[in-house]
């Protein structure tokens, strides 16, 4: 086999008739095998006013073995902390990945917390999945003159063991992608096609945390202090942007990500949506996860169905958990969950390859689009 191919396996959640916490929807989960080896989704819950929660919800399979649905199983995270709520009574708990971070023998959790300054990115620990300590908010020290703190910053997710930093020391590191000022999709699109991207204010970057001390609680992994540009906007698909998607998981070939881009539409939608977000893999050096092996020249999943075409914002996929079937004896099959239209959850069977395609996208640091 050759290529990366993704297969719909249909829809696996949507938003519960009757149910006030999901009236505006239920979108973008993360997932993650438990202690007891079935498969938990973690939801988005969107009520009125786009008051979200985090759900938790344990995954039915068919006789094949696909996802077929889910069991509601309460609420894993709702706003409390003062960094997860607003003076006006708004907040949320957003989009969480979850990896279960082998050194810490411990899940744990990034989200997005809506906090009075703007989205910021969240940590939480468990050991069960069912009970989450918080804590708090991530910080990040400058580099070369670029200041994360105080910008806002969404879709983080953590490697599952310590990778080296740019000095070569094994730390906890996590991906994220900043959200500077005039680099939202709304504000590259009014730049044309010939814009020049901002290296160091457009791209996925990875940062780095000292992993704490032997026999010490980890308490003090919320601040990163070294950094390094992973991946900047290259292809048309990913144009007006490039962020995260699912946590990496580690495969034969390397690191394995499903990150998501963002392109013009050639056709605004009813409410005049005129973006396009799509999914494209990501492959990282196992050794070396600051070197991309490999990288999609075109997405592999785009929206294609009405309920990706048409929801709370038309024209989404948004992949955010994974899952490798080794459950099934499948260790090259992985099912990735997606946020279809910020309303419903989909999830699509991605097949690795026997090798890594040719022709795979580089990231020079000239690179323009």
């Amino acid at each position: 086999m050759s290529g990366f191919k993704l297969q719909r396996l249909g829809l696996v959640m949507e938003p519960e008739p009757g149910n006030p916490r999901e009236i505006e929807g239920v979108l973008n989960p993360a997932a993650v095998r438990g202690p007891d080896g079935q498969l938990y989704l973690f939801p988005r819950l969107t009520a009125r006013g786009n008051y979200s929660r985090i759900g938790i919800a344990r995954v039915r399979f068919n006789e094949a073995g696909d996802p077929s649905g889910v069991e509601r199983l309460g609420i894993a995270l709702e706003p409390e902390a003062d960094y997860e709520q607003r003076p006006d009574g708004s907040g949320g708990c957003e989009d969480p990945r979850i990896t279960y971070v082998e050194p810490l023998q411990r899940y744990a959790m990034t989200y997005t917390a809506l906090s009075p300054q703007g989205p910021r990115i969240a940590l939480a620990l468990s050991e069960d999945l069912f009970h989450w300590q918080r804590l708090g908010l991530a910080t990040f020290a400058s580099y070369r003159g670029i200041e994360f703190s105080d910008v806002d910053n969404k879709d983080a997710s953590l490697f599952p063991v310590a990778i080296p930093n740019p000095s070569g020391r094994p730390e906890f590191a996590i991906l994220h992608r900043p959200l500077f000022p005039g680099t939202r999709p709304e504000e590259t699109a009014r730049h044309g096609a010939s814009r020049e991207v901002d290296l160091d204010r457009e791209s996925i970057w990875i940062s780095y945390c000292p992993m704490p001390a032997q026999g010490r609680e980890p308490y003090n992994l919320c601040h990163f202090t070294s950094h390094h540009r992973l991946a900047t906007p290259v292809s048309p698909w990913e144009r007006l942007k490039i962020g995260g998607g699912t946590p990496p998981i580690l495969t034969r070939h390397g690191w394995l990500i499903v990150y998501h881009g963002v392109s013009e539409t050639a056709e605004p939608s009813n409410d005049g949506h005129h973006l396009c977000y799509s999914a494209g893999v990501m492959v990282l050096s196992k050794e070396h996860p600051r070197v991309i092996r490999y990288r999609s020249a075109e997405p592999v999943l785009t929206p294609v169905l009405p309920q990706e075409r048409r929801g709370t914002i038309a024209n989404v996929v948004f992949p955010t958990g994974i899952d490798r079937r080794d459950d099934l004896g499948s260790p090259d099959r992985f099912d990735v969950y997606y946020g279809m239209a910020d309303n419903r959850i989909g999830v699509a069977r991605l097949d690795l390859p026997d090798f890594l395609p040719p022709g795979g996208i580089a990231d020079p640091p000239e690179a323009k689009v």
